[in-house]
Parts: structure tokens; sequence; C-alpha cells
């Protein structure tokens, strides 16, 4: 029976209730409207009046389940005599109770307005008035009222109750067209919708079976049984760059699919995709659905609708596809769960790792992840209990882990202006001379990171940042790589007007690829890198040729580090294996080892031994050593040695609280009045406020603060107090990021 308060009776006597909807707009909750009786349901899509437009929204839960020290009630305030009704129910798939719960799960933990979280999840909703495309079918017209020739019988034999079009008609009869409208005039064909093909084939779990060794069907079978108890439990599957872990969870796939159930895919960045892709096509026998932002508005409108109807049986995408209305998810998978390319850091702020197990248990589904650096956070999380653990030990078939060697650059310096050492340009020599491919790697885009002065000392910045400009020679211009402003190169300097004085300071990848020209003339050469591949296709083409043996030298930024299989590729050496290990970032040793190890792990992946050089000048930094000894865990056990006495993440938790304005001026009075109003509470400490280290972003002014707790305090409820009542201007904003791994 309807509550009274939610019931009211139009003029006619019709039964009109109160619905919640949620709009995906910054409102802290939905709002109500009227609705015929038992004519809408949770998770439909309407259309609703707001002021003087027509809004799409979701018809929302009037429960939730979302803890209470995340997100408070609030009760409703709009009487029934106010609320306007709604305009109509969309024509469109509902969105499922396990998405609905997610997204509120999401909003409350990172105090975000839940209406904005359901935009990513309709953002691709729309459709476009499409024409339906007619066939023809035989019709029920009388035969003998018109004189039967060959060529109407053949069409009549060929047409049958599926519509054909006509075309298909044309070309196995090779009728013409006219022939069609006069059997049409007859009555004995007649038009009928063609029946579209579906947008994704089913993939066939036995289509291509992968023979495994012990250990990987030892771990297979742990995770297939995982699939098949269809409940919410998760996996980290661990193993050596090489080991096979791509094959061993396309087993649970496999399992997925063989249940009848839906398969989400997580991969880091879309520039892995295109050989992923490849390895699942060859397993299952068809591509499938892909899930990121440079898909076309008609491909997202259709696969959307796809994965809603259950026509998407396994989908592979960015962190963004955790937010499509999976019909019957049976399982979710992280690949390269350490990436911090998870993390979304404008707009809503989540971890795309930790969202997705999230929306595994909310859904009731298993969660892997998958990785050979684990992060410290899930390497926690399985020595607590909360994760069970698969580990490869050894690369697949008869490849060993690559040689690593360190070159100090202090006893083989470069020559004068250059930055290879002579015995890393040797070493690739040799592997030219044994018709070997190589790999340099050097996590910096562009010429070079900073342009000066000779003359007085001058910087080229950015007019709206805080950073320096770097020089992309090949196209000469200075670009921020943080806001985008792009300028030319000057021919005199901007502030002593010295002619040909600006000097490029460093190197990043276009100056090391300059300076391989100069070692290895001969070579064939490739530069990967973020703006080199502006898509993926050009990805997969600079694949292609890689693999083809068309390519002796390849150069690249983080980009190469991912799963990449060259079976010809047997040397590594990283430029500058130190950058990254400076400045104050709490996972900066962690993220650096994961990176050089990610990269170690593209060398000798087949029957050739593989080698990596590091060039650096800290031999004896903790991140080198565990490189070199290729003990990863004995590494992690120190830096989690290093963070428990402070409870830094895993064993605190951690919320950044970011102040920008359009004035210095502003921004330090908004984060002066937080820092007074900081909270004072046990296991609670705030550190700041202070400049941020991009004290200018995009022209506006920035201040931090970082709340720390330890781990079994809830930060939310005590950021909402200590927010609670501050007035902002237009031109202030106060961002919130829950569990940041950026400190910038």
């Amino acid at each position: 029976m309807t509550e009274p308060s939610l019931l009211k009776l139009t003029a006619d006597g019709e039964r009109t209730v109160r619905v919640s909807v949620l709009l995906p707009l910054p409102f802290a909750t939905p709002l109500d409207y009227l609705a015929p009786e038992n004519s809408v349901s949770p998770g439909d899509l309407v259309s609703v009046p707001l002021g003087r437009r027509e809004e799409t929204g979701c018809v929302w839960d009037m429960d939730s389940d979302v803890p209470a020290d995340f997100a408070p009630i609030e009760a409703r305030s709009v009487p029934l005599s106010r609320l306007k009704p709604l305009l109509g129910r969309l024509d469109m798939p509902s969105l499922p109770r396990d998405l609905r719960r997610f997204i509120d799960w999401l909003a409350a933990y990172t105090l975000t307005p839940p209406g904005l979280v359901l935009a990513m999840a309709i953002r691709a909703r729309h459709t476009q008035p499409t024409r339906v495309q007619l066939g023809w079918v035989r019709g029920g017209g009388d035969p003998s009222a018109l004189r039967m020739t060959e060529a109407r019988q053949r069409v009549l034999d060929a047409v049958g109750e599926d519509a054909l079009s006509s075309a298909t008609i044309t070309e196995r009869t090779g009728v013409s067209a006219g022939v069609l409208r006069g059997l049409a005039a007859a009555g004995l064909l007649r038009e009928a919708p063609l029946l579209a093909p579906p947008l994704f084939a089913l993939p066939d779990p036995m289509f291509h079976p992968p023979r495994l060794s012990d250990d990987q069907q030892e771990a297979a079978l742990a995770l297939t049984d995982s699939v098949r108890a269809r409940a919410f439990n998760v996996t980290l599957l661990e193993g050596v760059t090489g080991s096979g872990k791509t094959e061993v969870y396309f087993e649970a796939v496999a399992a997925c699919l063989a249940e009848g159930r839906q398969c989400l895919v997580l991969l880091p960045e879309i520039a892995l995709s295109t050989q992923w892709t490849d390895r699942f096509a060859r397993r299952f026998g068809v591509q499938p659905a892909l899930w990121h932002s440079e898909l076309g508005g008609k491909k997202r409108r259709e696969t959307w609708h796809a994965i809603a109807q259950g026509q998407a049986a396994v989908v592979v995408g960015a962190r963004s596809a955790l937010f499509l209305p999976f019909s019957d998810l049976g399982l979710i998978i992280v690949d390269e769960e350490h990436e911090s390319a998870f993390k979304q850091e404008e707009g809503v702020t989540y971890h795309g790792r930790d969202m997705a197990i999230v929306r595994a248990r909310l859904s009731n589904v298993p969660a892997i992840l998958v990785s050979a650096t684990p992060s410290l956070e899930t390497l926690t999380n399985v020595e607590n209990g909360r994760y069970r653990h698969v580990v490869l030990h050894a690369r697949h078939g008869n490849a060993t882990l690559p040689d690593v060697r360190l070159i100090d650059m202090r006893r083989a310096p470069p020559e004068r202006g250059q930055f290879l050492s002579p015995v890393l340009v040797d070493a690739i020599r040799a592997s030219f001379e044994r018709e070997e491919q190589a790999m340099l790697f050097l996590n910096r885009r562009g010429y070079a990171p900073l342009t000066l002065c000779r003359s007085c000392g001058h910087r080229m910045e950015c007019p709206n940042c805080s950073s320096w400009l770097v020089e992309h020679r090949a196209r000469q211009i200075l670009t921020c790589h943080h806001c985008g402003h792009v300028e030319g190169l000057p021919e005199t300097c901007p502030s002593c007007a010295a002619e040909s004085s600006l000097v490029a300071v460093g190197p990043g990848i276009e100056r090391v690829h300059e300076e391989a020209r100069l070692h290895f003339p001969e070579a064939r050469i490739l530069v990967m890198a973020s703006d080199t591949l502006g898509s993926p296709s050009a990805t997969a083409e600079a694949v292609r040729r890689i693999s083809a043996r068309e390519i002796d030298l390849v150069i690249g930024t983080q980009i190469v580090a991912k799963g990449w299989h060259f079976p010809d590729l047997t040397l590594v050496g990283v430029v500058d294996a130190d950058l990254g290990l400076g400045g104050g970032d709490l996972r900066a040793a962690e993220r650096t080892v994961q990176l050089l190890h990610q990269v170690a792990g593209r060398a000798g992946r087949a029957e050739k031994p593989g080698t990596v050089l590091l060039q650096s000048y800290l031999g004896d930094h903790p991140v080198m050593k565990a490189l070199v000894s290729n003990d990863y865990l004995a590494f992690m056990e120190q830096e989690s040695a290093q963070r428990k006495p402070g409870f830094w993440p895993p064993y605190g938790r951690l919320a950044a609280l970011i102040v920008s304005a359009d004035s210095a001026e502003a921004a330090d009075r908004v984060s002066g009045l937080l820092g007074a109003r900081a909270p004072d509470l046990p296991g609670v400490q705030v550190l700041g406020p202070a400049p941020a280290p991009l004290a200018i972003l995009r022209g506006r002014h920035r201040r931090r603060l970082l709340l720390r707790t330890r781990r079994n305090v809830a930060v939310q409820p005590i950021i909402r107090q200590w927010l609670e009542g501050v007035k902002l201007s237009t031109h202030e904003r106060i961002d919130i990021d829950i569990d940041p791994i950026s400190f910038l």
C-alpha cells in the first residue's frame, strides 16, 4: 500500500505518487516529481521539467546501501502540491540496481554530487533517429495475375519470410530493380524491415584453448573456481613479466562466458587495447566490445545499448567502463592494477582499481587484479587475508628473466652534450650485429624539459602555470604539458633580448632520438610517445612494424612499458633510471621500481635471452638494488616498513583539499580559513595549508591541505563537518581528493 504522504489524486481521480529522479547535474540529492502509480520503476530513464527546460534523469531508489558514515540521509521537504509531473518515460534500457548502488556509493565516498557520477553512466545513452532499412518478403498477391517470367520466378524462389535487401536479391538472381517493382505492384512482394546483425558476435570459450603449463593450469583453475562460485571475492594474479598472466585470466573469462554472463576487463591505457584485442580474438574467435574516449559518438551509443541489452559479452575499456549498464555482470578484471593511470584526477576523482572492487562487491561477482608489480595497497590486502593470491613464478616456455645491470654514470659518462653512456651505445650496436632489436626508455616527452638563456639565466615558463615550457623541436614549439599552452620557439631571449642565447637543458625522447641517429645512422628507429602515436590505429601500426622486424631501435616514454610482447627485442636501455625519485611524492620509489621493472620486462620474452641496462647516478638507492637483484618483494617489504610508523597509506587514510582561486590573495584567504578550522581529533592530523607544487595551474592559484588519519577513521564525515558553513565566491573552489596519489 502506498504511503499517504507519497500519494496524490488528480482531478480525474488518477492516482499519482512521489518519485525521486536523479539528474546528471551537481545537485546534492535526487529531486521529487509526480508520476502515475506503477508507471515507472527505479532505474527507468525519464524526461522531467527543470525550470524552463527538459532534462533526462533516472528514477532513483528510496533506499540506499551507502554507509551512514559516508552520506547522511536528508529528509524530504517539498509538499506534494508543489511537485511537477514527469514528462514521460524514455524508451531505453533501465539502469540496473547494482549500477545505481555503485553510483550512490562512489558519490558518497568521494564527496561528489551523485548527479555528476550519474552523468558518466548515461553520457552515451542518447539515440539518434535512424532510418529503418527495408527489404523484400513474399507478399500475398495471386501469381496468376501476372505473367510469370523466368526472372520473376527466380526472385520469388529467392525471397522467403526473412527480408532481403534489393542488392542481395539482385546479386542472387541477376534481375533489375524494375522486376522487383513489378512484383511489388502485383502484391507478390512487400516491404519489410531488414533484421540488423548483432553489433558484437558472441565469443566462443572453446574456440582456441591454450596449452598451459602446470603452474598456469593451477592458477587458471583457482580463477575459474572463483567465477563459478558466483559470489564476491578478490584474487591477485601476480606473475613475472612474460609469465602468461593474460592467457591465465582468459580462462576466467571463458568460465564467465560459459556461465552466460558478461565480463569487464579494465586496461590502464587505450594504447594497450590493440595487442590485447588481437590476443583475445585468437583465443575466442571474435573481437570484444571496446569502451574508451576515442570511440565516435554513434559507436558509443550502439555499444552502450548492446551492453545494457546483454548483447556485448566481453567489454574491454578504460576506467569509465565501470559505469556501463551491464545486464548480467559476472566478472571484473583489472589488468596492470598498480598503474596510476587508473586514477581519475579531473572532475569526479576516483581510483578505477578501488572502485572496480566496490562495483564487484555490489554486483556480488568476483574481481581479479593482475600485475607483475602489485601495489603496496594490494599486497597489504593479500597479507591481511582480504584478497586471495595466485602467483606465476616463471616466464612461459623457454624464456628467462632478463639480466639487469647498472651503468654507473660517474664511471662511464656520456660524451659532452650527450646522454647515452658508451657502455649502452656499444650494447645497442652489438644487438644490431646479432640482428636483434633494442629499446631506449626515457619517461619524458619532447626535446628538452627546460629552455634557458645563457646570457641572463631566464627560464621559459608557462604564462598559465608554474611550470617550465617543454621544447618540441620537431614542431618548433614550446608547450606546457599541464594546460596545453603553445608558443613558437623565440629567436631572442624574452627577458634580455639576447640573440641565439636560448639553450635546451636536459634530454627528452626527441633529443635521445637525435643522439641515436648520430650513433646508429643506418638503424631503423621508431619513437613511441603519446604525442607521436595520436590514436589506437597509429599504435597498432607501430606494434605491427616492430613485430614484423621493420624496426631496429624503439625509443619511447612510459607507453613502451606496457604489456607489449616483441619476441626479437633483447636489449632495453633506461636513459635516466633516477628520473622520478626526486620530490616529496609518497609513492615515488614504488612507482619508479614498478615502471622500470615493467620496462625491463620487455626484454628477452622469447627464446633469446634479454639484457637491461640502467643508467644511474644513484647505484646505492633501494630502487636500483631491487631492480638489479630482481627482488621486488624485498623492496616492497622495505617500503612497507617505512610507511607503517607514520600511518601513511595503506596503513592510514589521506584526503587532499585543493583550494583554487583567480588570485593568490583569495587562495590564501580560503586556505587560511580552512587551516584555522582544521579538525582537532584523536588520530587525525592536518598538514598545511601550503602552496601546491604546481602553485598556478591553468591560471588559477592553488593551495593544498592534507588530512591524514588512522586506518579505522572515516575521513568523509570529518571533511563534511570541516567544510560546513564555508562560503565561497564564484571565483573560489575547493576540490576534494579522497585517497590522492598525486601531490601536485
